[in-house]
């Protein structure tokens, strides 16, 4: 006991002595930058051009090792994504082993082994590694290319593409390089579903050849071996390897825009418009301006307490965060500052974004602004050097960027002897403000009018970065439909008023797909708008809805609700299985409100407003007549949601015309969810009855 009470007792004075000699009111002041002590590697090269650095490092009983091609930027062409698609092919097994063969020897060793386009990594106990490196060796030098895996990764890749076509995020990051490269230069160019489907197993092993070989090859060891020993297993798994001598490519120099641009993309399910302002800059490692670019991207926008976070998050509410990024090296790179904006609040969130820019190229940062970020990088890069690979990575770069060979010893002295001067004239060198480019990719309706009002010149891009036709959003001209014709169109384009009248049930069966679960759903429709809708999960019923003409419910997981008097008054309003056979008489008015993209295709936009004073949009092809689209808002609870359903697959059933694929997406405030529907079977006049709906 007594022991204890004097344990305690030091202690309670040890917290006094500090408490006295603690001011806690003030920041404590920052230590001098940490001394930099970085080994050098042991360096070897074989005769075949690869260059082998090894890092030793003996604290545990581990080797990891990686091989790199230094091929720089791959101009594709119509080739494009074959590239990606060959990497992935690598992992599909060996001229001596199945894939199943390979893994299972990978997997005996509890290695962990990978093969990529550029290049493959290994890293395994010490008893294991030399067993594990030949396997990666082997995946890199003896690939199967299987045409059942080729046909799978392909398969894979389109379903990837396909998932993505209506993602603002996943088009925004395709749109901002294609527009700010060009679509010709190899970080502007993209895959689509066309360049996958062109590929042939052919193209593949084509790319192999070129790309895959020892010329201009980084071997790095790091861990518990040593230089001569890592030397003789580079030998044995690579010495004799001959390949395509490669030469770095030389790309044109790209231009920034001469005045700032303002570039948008219409998405009309997004939730949140993604924002970019973006300019090309060339700014090699080497470069006197190096460091005095990452402090001040740091400052601009490089976390939490950055400016354009404090400002478009902290002070207006505009996003979860805001960021900004500066790329360097051999080649053009871009600076670009982003954020994902409630679509309300683009143009002002653009407004906030050039002002910020503007701010730090024309005002000098406080030195308190500048010392933070100094401080954030002196910690980062010292508890980085824990990691022996980083040194390993640090002599690499010293090869490829022709650095100094001191060059990361001396990182943070250079970094702490950056001034705000120094922050004030790169940030007017790097950051663009009246010639950059603003990318937007959201719902268009929402903030083009706004951007327009601010005083920005707006061009219109579809998904891919191709120009919108000016024609294609203007008001509807001269040469534009009555909504009267545009119906009649649509009616004749799907079979015709009388076929469409001898339809007086029909029952659609398909599958959906949510969070990567297979479900069933199943329509069944009887005149004059008598429903359901039932979604199934091995074969349970996990949701419901239906209306027998009077009354209707909902039906998830068991509980029940009955439809409100709102839901109640819009099922009933429906007089036909076809709602556009009675628009001419059940009161509805129809406005013309212009043209539109939706997908590829020009479609007009029809805004019909109910006898009740309900409106929806539909949105109907300039060349087929075909229903495409259509937008119709909800209260729920007293909350609004907005449902949106494109249709597409057109495939004749009897004589009439239906959609087989259905894209829906629901929007409400707590975010946006979709849903793609694809048809496997209609039947037009099944014996339906009016039991079937209760």
């Amino acid at each position: 006991m007594k022991k204890i009470f004097i344990i305690a007792a030091i202690s309670l004075l040890a917290q006094g002595i500090s408490a006295q000699t603690i001011d806690r009111s003030k920041k404590p002041k920052p230590g001098p930058a940490p001394v930099i002590t970085v080994a050098d590697p042991v360096i070897y090269k074989l005769a075949n051009g690869i260059t082998v650095l090894v890092v030793e490092n003996h604290k545990l009983p581990k080797v990891s090792a990686s091989y790199s091609i230094d091929a720089g930027p791959i101009t594709e062409g119509a080739k494009a994504g074959v590239i990606s698609l060959m990497g992935s092919m690598l992992n599909e097994g060996t001229t001596t082993k199945t894939k199943a063969q390979f893994d299972e020897a990978v997997d005996q060793l509890g290695a962990d082994v990978n093969a990529g386009a550029s290049g493959g990594t290994v890293s395994a106990l010490t008893r294991y590694f030399e067993p594990a490196f030949m396997l990666m060796a082997e995946s890199l030098r003896q690939p199967a290319f299987p045409v059942a895996s080729f046909e799978k990764i392909k398969s894979q890749t389109l379903t990837g593409l396909k998932s993505n076509e209506k993602s603002a995020k996943a088009i925004s990051a395709r749109v901002v390089n294609a527009l700010a490269y060009g679509k010709s230069n190899p970080y502007g160019e993209f895959t689509t579903e066309a360049s996958i489907n062109g590929l042939t197993l052919d193209d593949v092993k084509t790319a192999y050849k070129k790309y895959v070989t020892p010329s201009r090859g980084y071997l790095t060891f790091v861990g518990d071996i040593k230089p001569e020993a890592a030397k003789a297993l580079a030998e044995k798994a690579f010495g004799d390897w001959k390949g395509n001598p490669l030469t770095l490519p030389v790309l044109a120099k790209v231009s920034n825009p001469a005045k700032t641009e303002v570039d948008v993309v219409n998405v009309s399910n997004a939730v949140q418009s993604e924002i970019t302002v973006t300019n090309l800059l060339d700014l090699p490692l080497s470069s006197p301006d190096y460091f005095a670019v990452l402090l001040a991207n740091q400052i601009l926008g490089g976390g939490a307490e950055s400016r354009l976070f404090m400002n478009l998050r902290e002070k207006h509410g505009f996003t979860y965060g805001a960021y900004a990024s500066t790329g360097s090296g051999r080649f053009q790179s871009k600076f670009s500052a982003t954020a994902a904006v409630r679509n309300e609040k683009v143009d002002s969130a653009v407004v906030e974004f050039l002002r910020e820019i503007n701010t730090i190229r024309t005002v000098k940062v406080s030195a308190e602004e500048l010392q933070n970020a100094k401080n954030l990088y002196n910690g980062s890069f010292a508890l980085g050097l824990e990691n022996p690979a980083r040194t390993a990575g640090f002599a690499s770069s010293i090869l490829i960027n022709n650095l100094p060979k001191d060059f990361y010893r001396t990182y943070l002295q250079k970094l702490n002897a950056v001034t705000t001067d120094d922050i004030l004239r790169v940030s007017k060198k790097y950051f663009n403000h009246d010639n950059t480019r603003v990318v937007v990719v959201g719902k268009t309706d929402a903030f083009v009018p706004g951007l327009t009002k601010a005083g920005f010149a707006v061009k219109q891009f579809d998904n891919y970065a191709s120009p919108v036709k000016a024609e294609t959003t203007a008001a509807a001209g001269a040469g534009s439909k009555s909504p009267k014709e545009i119906i009649s169109n649509y009616i004749n384009a799907i079979g015709g008023e009388a076929a469409l009248k001898k339809v007086t049930a029909y029952q659609q069966t398909g599958e959906m797909e949510m969070q990567g679960s297979k479900l069933g759903v199943t329509f069944k429709k009887m005149a004059p708008n008598l429903n359901t809708m039932e979604i199934a999960m091995m074969g349970q019923t996990v949701m419901k809805q239906a209306f027998n003409g009077t009354t209707g419910y909902a039906m998830q997981m068991g509980k029940k609700a009955e439809m409100s008097a709102e839901e109640l008054a819009e099922a009933k309003a429906d007089k036909s299985l076809f709602n556009q056979l009675t628009y001419a008489t059940d009161g509805s008015k129809m406005e013309l409100a212009g043209t539109e993209k939706v997908g590829a295709a020009n479609a007009y936009k029809l805004v019909v407003t109910s006898a009740t004073g309900k409106k929806k949009t539909e949105y109907y092809d300039v060349n087929s007549g075909l229903l495409l689209k259509e937008e119709n808002t909800l209260t729920k609870n007293g909350t609004n949601i907005t449902q949106i359903t494109e249709y597409a697959d057109y495939k004749k059933v009897g004589d009439v015309l239906f959609p087989h694929t259905l894209m829906q997406t629901v929007q409400s405030p707590q975010g946006s969810q979709e849903f793609n529907i694809s048809i496997k079977e209609i039947k037009v006049n099944p014996a339906l009855q009016t039991t079937d709906f209760n």
